[in-house]
């Protein structure tokens, strides 16, 4: 429950003070130095963002992550976004073989709901900076682009099949036999979660022993393997079949509700990072876009006590300093979301943020955009900021009219993130499609869509 109304105006002024005092400008690049000096050394940075439609969380990650890449040698970006789509943009950001001809059209084939979240003009300019980029370095060195999310358990089980109808047509009449088990759901994943609800029967064990024949061919293979692109065909597969066996364990955790959806979702995405990160080297980092809720610290939210982890968290948990947590948020402004699962995009209004939350107490103390530093935030405090505070996350569902009701996480701050960008007044980012798609099921984020 968010309790910012019950702050005193002491406590309140008290803070602004100190971000008054503590804040940077953020105006262009060379105001983001104290925070990348802080990045430099990081073997995974996670960007966040407070919605999934707003044009400057997008811009700011990209200059971020194009000077870690260009300064401090980072290999490649993983977002909050399917490993199919993802896999054809990373095709065409390292010139691997059957790439798109440019971004706009690689990018114009995200279909799934919401297709704004990546199908969008900041995003084809960072997919071309990453491209051009990228063509002056070998391949090996090349940066790619990745997806960290579960939610793709058809298309990665069709991607499965495409690769092993090329390499063994023994294995993939196995595996076409074994992924038949979700043939009478006709591709609804929503369908075949409510179905095991009432029976018992699931397609838990086709799935896992698809994976474990594609890890003993990957571990093979990978022995003999010559060539980059005939090695990432090789991951490519064995991640598409954890995805699907990911997948098929978090549809149905999805329909009994509580925590286990979400914690297995982020689960994923970690494990996936970790496998991008041993699959690129031991030297490799990573840079993470994804929405505050998955990059911020659970533990310094309201979500632990609803028995909730996260990537932020867990990345906390294993890499330690070395994976610093940078979230966003803005005061007022316009956001691309849905008013429902499946609605078509639109452009809307985001009213000033509610009284006595961070975004309030930020837009007061400052009005305008800005830096601010976890541990100057945090020097010499009385307390005032480590009270719990609303701060804004809006997902790819949002109803302006009924913020009063929701969208403000209670959050220790300076706990949560080790830096925060303001954006005093936000604007709504670009899609490439002109309405959103309804052929998509809602998974377990519905309808928020964190």
């Amino acid at each position: 429950m968010d309790t910012t109304g019950t702050r005193t105006r002491d406590g309140a002024d008290a803070l602004a003070e100190r971000v008054a005092r503590v804040h940077r400008p953020l105006r262009n690049d060379a105001d983001l130095d104290p925070l990348i000096d802080r990045l430099r050394d990081a073997r995974v940075v996670l960007l966040g963002e407070a919605s999934h439609g707003t044009s400057e969380f997008y811009g700011w990650r990209h200059r971020i992550s194009r000077r870690l890449i260009e300064e401090h040698g980072f290999g490649f970006i993983a977002v909050e976004g399917d490993w199919p789509d993802c896999w054809e943009v990373d095709r065409y950001v390292r010139g691997r073989p059957g790439a798109g001809p440019n971004a706009d059209a690689v990018l114009h084939a995200f279909r799934r709901w919401p297709t704004w979240m990546w199908a969008n003009r900041e995003v084809v300019a960072l997919a071309e900076w990453m491209h051009d980029h990228n063509r002056e370095l070998e391949p090996e060195r090349r940066v790619g682009f990745f997806g960290l999310d579960v939610y793709s358990l058809w298309e990665s089980m069709e991607a499965v099949l495409d690769y092993l109808e090329d390499v063994d047509a023994d294995a993939a009449r196995r595996a076409r036999d074994a992924y038949g088990c979700f043939d009478p759901y006709g591709g609804d994943a929503q369908e075949y979660a409510f179905s095991t609800r009432f029976v018992p029967d699931s397609c838990e064990e086709e799935v896992v022993s698809i994976l474990t024949e594609i890890r003993q061919r990957a571990l093979q293979q990978r022995e003999g393997t010559r060539g980059a692109d005939e090695g990432d065909g090789v991951f490519n597969a064995e991640q598409n079949a954890l995805v699907a066996k990911n997948a098929e364990r978090y549809y149905r955790a999805m329909v009994r509700g509580g925590p286990d959806s979400w914690n297995l979702r982020d689960l994923h995405m970690m494990e996936t990072l970790e496998r991008l990160l041993e699959q690129r080297g031991d030297a490799s980092r990573a840079i993470v876009w994804e929405h505050n809720t998955h990059i911020g610290d659970a533990r310094a939210t309201d979500m632990a006590a609803a028995g909730m982890l996260n990537v932020g968290q867990l990345a906390r948990e294993r890499w330690g300093e070395r994976a610093p947590l940078v979230g966003f948020s803005s005061h007022r402004g316009s956001v691309i979301a849905g008013r429902w699962w499946g609605a078509p995009m639109e452009r809307m209004e985001v009213p000033p943020a509610r009284q006595g939350s961070w975004e309030h107490v930020l837009h007061d103390a400052v009005g305008r955009d800005a830096l601010l530093l976890s541990p100057e935030l945090l020097d010499g405090d009385r307390g005032e900021a480590l009270e719990r505070r609303g701060h804004r996350a809006i997902g790819v569902v949002y109803k302006p009219a009924e913020e009063r009701f929701g969208n403000y996480v209670p959050t220790v701050l300076p706990r949560r993130y080790d830096a925060l960008l303001h954006i005093d007044e936000s604007h709504a980012l670009s899609p490439l499609h002109m309405r959103a798609e309804d052929d998509s099921e809602p998974p377990e984020t519905f309808p928020s869509g964190f």
